[in-house]
């Protein structure tokens, strides 16, 4: 395989996709479509995770209903086995909690003509100086 010349739309159009699931509440158990079964790794503020079920059990787990969210930036590289690796900086707000700006990465893998999430890695930029 070889580089993916369409990463950068690829990568932007994941995120406009993945979001717009995931911040409706009522649309939310949608993104269970973007993992693989069993080759899907998340690490969410540090819990490593493996495979779609429990990725959405996991997600299925989160309280808040509401999310505001603003994407500085999308930065999107190919990958050598056609994959794209995305970075996502932005900021987001869950209920009436306060902002909080957060990164995710994610790596898409090629499968069957589209692509699934083969690695998700979200934290929210909080830095405890203790």
């Amino acid at each position: 395989m070889a580089l993916n010349p369409q990463y950068e739309e690829i990568g932007k159009g994941f995120v406009q996709q993945y979001y717009a699931l995931f911040d409706n509440p009522v649309q939310r158990a949608n993104v269970i479509n973007f993992y693989s079964a069993t080759d899907s790794f998340m690490t969410f503020e540090g819990l490593q995770i493996q495979g779609a079920p429990k990725i959405m059990e996991k997600l299925s787990s989160l309280t808040f209903q509401k999310i505001t969210r603003v994407i500085t930036a999308v930065d999107s590289q190919p990958m050598f086995d056609g994959g794209v690796l995305i970075n996502v900086l932005g900021r987001l707000q869950c209920d009436e909690d306060p902002p909080h700006a957060y990164s995710q990465i994610f790596v898409l893998k090629p499968m069957a003509g589209t692509f699934f999430c083969a690695h998700d890695i979200f934290r929210l930029n909080i830095h405890n100086s203790a």
